[in-house]
């Protein structure tokens, strides 16, 4: 079982995982929407597509824009769709 932490909180927890240049992709569906907040925040990748993010917040805290997907990733990438990921101190294991 692999799992997202945060400020001492379980985040994310599942058996599925696809990972992408280093990065583990949870199901959506396994990620606790009551930690999620939306985020103005998209970057692009050249061969994955454009990125969405979610802020972080847990107790109180918030890591802003801690948590990415792709909402319709390109072809070569159509193995994230429905994925979430982290970073900036998000600790997955």
């Amino acid at each position: 079982m692999s799992t997202a932490s945060w400020n001492g909180t379980v985040i994310a927890e599942s058996d599925d995982i696809v990972t992408v240049e280093g990065n583990a992709y949870f199901p959506r569906e396994a990620v606790r929407d009551d930690v999620l907040r939306s985020s103005d925040t998209t970057t692009v990748c050249p061969w994955k597509g454009t990125a969405s993010y979610f802020t972080l917040e847990v107790d109180g805290q918030t890591n802003p824009d801690a948590a990415w997907y792709y909402p319709q990733p390109k072809d070569a990438a159509k193995e994230i769709t429905g994925r979430v990921a982290f970073w900036r101190g998000v600790d997955v294991r």
